[in-house]
Formats: C-alpha cells, sequence, structure tokens
C-alpha cells in the first residue's frame, strides 16, 4: 500500500547565497613618465597634469616623490576567473560520483552557494532525472524530480510558499517525459498528460502519480529492478487520491471494458473498484439512463468475464452502491 509521506524539504540545505566579487579599481601609476611627468597614455590622449616638484627648483631639494602609500594599499589582487563551464562540468561529475548517484553528467550550472558556504551545482544527465549537489562532507545529492514534487504538494498547500532551490537547466524540465517512460515501461498505454513525485512509499520508494488524458491515471513505484503499478481506481478504493485523474475520465475508460456484453449500451457515468478475488476484480459501473447500472467481473488481464445487473447483485459485494436495488427478500 502507498503512504503518502510528503518528501522532506530541502529548502533550508538549499538556500541560495550568491556571492559576487567586485573588483578594486587601482590608479595607474606611469613606469616611464617623460621630464613632464606625464605617461605614454598621457601624451598619446594630450592630457595636461601638474609638474612634479623636482630636485635643485623652489621648493625642491626633495627626491622624486614616493607613491602614495593609499593608493597602494587601495590596489586589490584581481578576482579569481570564473570556472569555464567545463570546469563546472568536472566538478559536478566529481561530486556525482563521490555522492554515490548515478548520472552520467552532460551539462552542468553552479548558481551559488547555500547558508553553510558550501558549493551547489546542477547537474543535467544522459538519463534520467538530473541532480542538485552540495559540495558539503561527505557529498549530497537531490534528485530533480523528488524537488519538483515536494514544490508541487508545498505550493498545494500555500501557492506563496518557499519551495527552497530546484533545478533550472532546461534540460532538467523533463519531468513528464522521464516518467512516463517509466510508466509506460510498467504497462501503461494511455498517453501520459501529467506526472509528478507525490510521496514515500512504506517501504521508502518513491511514488509518481501519472495522469492520462480521457482515462484513469496511475500510481507508479520502484520496486526493486521493478515497477508496482496501481490504476487510480484501485488508489481511490483504499483511500487514495488521484490528483490528475477525473471521475469522468475513469467512466470514459472503463466503458471500453463493457463493449461485447450485455451492458455494451451502457454510457458509463460512475465507476468504482469494488474489490477482488481469486475470480479477478469487480467493478460497479453506473449508467446514464435512470435505474440502470451493472457489475462487472474483470479477470487479472483486464478483460470482462461476467456482468451482473445492479437489480439482481444485492450479494456480490454487498451490491451497488450508485444504482441501489430493491433488498432481497428473506
Amino acid at each position: 500500500m502507498f503512504h503518502k509521506k510528503l518528501l522532506a524539504l530541502v529548502g533550508g540545505a538549499l538556500a541560495l547565497a550568491l556571492v559576487a566579487a567586485q573588483p578594486a579599481f587601482a590608479q595607474d601609476v606611469p613606469d616611464n613618465p617623460d621630464p613632464g611627468g606625464r605617461s605614454e597614455s598621457d601624451r598619446a590622449s594630450g592630457t595636461i597634469r601638474g609638474e612634479s616638484v623636482m630636485p635643485g627648483r623652489i621648493g625642491g631639494g626633495r627626491r622624486d616623490r614616493v607613491p602614495d602609500s593609499r593608493a597602494t594599499r587601495q590596489r586589490a589582487a584581481p578576482p579569481p576567473a570564473a570556472p569555464t563551464p567545463e570546469e563546472i562540468k568536472a566538478a559536478a561529475q566529481a561530486l556525482v560520483v563521490a555522492a554515490g548517484a548515478a548520472c552520467q553528467v552532460t551539462e552542468a550550472a553552479q548558481p551559488g552557494i547555500n547558508a553553510e558556504q558550501q558549493k551547489i551545482y546542477e547537474a543535467a544527465c544522459s538519463e534520467g532525472p538530473g541532480l542538485i549537489l552540495i559540495e558539503s562532507t561527505p557529498p549530497q545529492s537531490f534528485n530533480c524530480l523528488e524537488l519538483a514534487g515536494t514544490a508541487y504538494t508545498a505550493r498545494l498547500r500555500d501557492p506563496a510558499a518557499d519551495v527552497g532551490q530546484q533545478c533550472l537547466l532546461p534540460a532538467n524540465q523533463n519531468g513528464l517525459a522521464v516518467i512516463g517512460g517509466w510508466a509506460r515501461t510498467a504497462g501503461v498505454t494511455c498517453t501520459v498528460d501529467e506526472a509528478v513525485a507525490i510521496g514515500k512509499s512504506d517501504a521508502d520508494n518513491i511514488v509518481y502519480e501519472v495522469g492520462c488524458a480521457g482515462a484513469d491515471g496511475y500510481w507508479l513505484e520502484r520496486v526493486g529492478t521493478g515497477w508496482d503499478l496501481k490504476d487510480c481506481l484501485q488508489v481511490n478504493s483504499t483511500g487514495g487520491t488521484c490528483r490528475f485523474t477525473t471521475g469522468q475520465e475513469q467512466a470514459d475508460g472503463f466503458e471500453p471494458k463493457l463493449a461485447g456484453t450485455e451492458a455494451a449500451a451502457c454510457d458509463v457515468t460512475q465507476v468504482r473498484l469494488m474489490g477482488s478475488n481469486a475470480n479477478g476484480r469487480f467493478y460497479e459501473a453506473k449508467c446514464a439512463a435512470e435505474g440502470e447500472g451493472y457489475i462487472a467481473r474483470l479477470n487479472n488481464e483486464g478483460v470482462t468475464q461476467q456482468i451482473y445487473p445492479c437489480a439482481t447483485a444485492q450479494r456480490i459485494g454487498g451490491g451497488c452502491r450508485f444504482t441501489p436495488a430493491p433488498a432481497l427478500a428473506e
């Protein structure tokens, strides 16, 4: 069963504190002044400067003046050169290895430092989701999809919530494609139009929700080397909620299951999973026609095996809820 534990926010560890170094500008001192005390640049530009007092002249008797120590103190070492994209990519790849993450870095950025003055890197990977990396001891890595899921959940509660550091590289705006690909691997055949990480299961695995165009959606959990897939009708039956799936999408997605049966003419308006046993799963479908509804038994492959009209199905799973039937006589 899925347990909707929210992903821990990483706002504090990833709070961005960009540092910009500003160079101090020093006054130029001529290397080879001419007798008039003018430098090469002065002579080239025609700039007129005051004459220096030379020995033997009025007020002289002094050697050439020593440059003002205050001006010397104002000179600052040039700022370190900004790292090149190649250097940032190499540093990010080194952090990936040190953090024990799986990522072949294709692009990287260094958005700043955190409150602990530790460098933050963002890496796009050749496969799968990107990462936020912290140059801490030991290094830390955060899955971009987890961070996006945390932000999504936080903003549902408060649209103005501080969601911390997020992945910003264009290559990392690929959650729909990545999660949709996983869903297809798990057996989803619909057109996935929405996807996000929504929490963790009791086994501490990340759970993803996918929405389908005009059909029931799914919850998706990686289990070992495979996937555990639950459609939203299953999720609803255990008290869960799918945010990307409407009741009408579930009804539209279930209606084809009735083709070729005595309930084929049913225009399904509501559907629910009632339960399952060794014979398969039992669903209730309410039709648009007044008082018309059915219970359908489907096998593990999703093929309808048997149809029970609600009017005579009182003993199956407690009977129909959407289309109540008269109580059976004792």
